[in-house]
């Protein structure tokens, strides 16, 4: 009897309600929290670089693709957004533990302010598919926006020719950059799937 009662209780629409406030207030406070985190994240991984050339290799784009899944894409591109304007004012955060307008309007800036459009053209195609092999797609299209927009910033600054300009700052990476993709690809949906069961909406 007691059991009916309560079951009475949170079945009445005021109740049901309430619940879906608290549900929405939790995943709300999970994604600031986690814009938060992962921005941090990505401040402390991105400094730790490997210099192949003029670019060098690093964990900043394998971030921002988990993030993508944790957080959906509004919010991934929040937190790479606040990870850019972290080290806009000086904190060293960008490769080789450096920061400042200086490094962003240097020959590499634009590969770093391209990490902002990669992750929203990435994490929409992820938000409206449910497709490994399209949120890849998204990853790549992303990052090929990425790799144009900080090639013609470089070759701007350089003088450089198109074509040395590829093989300084892009080809070399594609084969790592294709790695993280699939590792994100792989683990991203699995840890997206049980946030959702969770009750936790990357999406908000």
């Amino acid at each position: 009897m007691l059991k009916k009662m309560v079951y009475g209780l949170e079945s009445t629409p005021g109740r049901k309600g309430e619940l879906a406030m608290e549900a929405k207030s939790k995943s709300a406070t999970y994604a600031l929290a986690m814009v938060g985190v992962m921005a941090a994240v990505t401040c402390v991984l991105a400094p730790m670089s490997v210099a192949i050339g003029d670019v060098p290799i690093t964990l900043t784009n394998l971030v921002v693709y988990f993030s993508l899944y944790l957080l959906g894409w509004k919010r991934g591109s929040a937190s790479v957004l606040v990870y850019i304007l972290i080290g806009m004012v000086g904190v060293p955060v960008f490769s080789g533990f450096s920061g400042g307008l200086g490094k962003l309007a240097g020959a590499t800036g634009g590969y770093i302010l391209g990490f902002l459009p990669m992750a929203v053209i990435a994490g929409w195609v992820i938000d409206h598919s449910q497709n490994r092999a399209v949120h890849i797609c998204g990853m790549i299209l992303g990052t090929a926006v990425c790799y144009a927009l900080g090639t013609a910033w470089y070759c701007f600054l350089t003088q450089n020719p198109l074509q040395a300009a590829l093989w300084t700052c892009v080809i070399p990476f594609i084969p790592f950059d294709l790695g993280k993709m699939v590792a994100a690809m792989a683990v991203g949906p699995i840890l997206r799937g049980r946030l959702a069961r969770a009750g936790l909406n990357p999406e908000g």
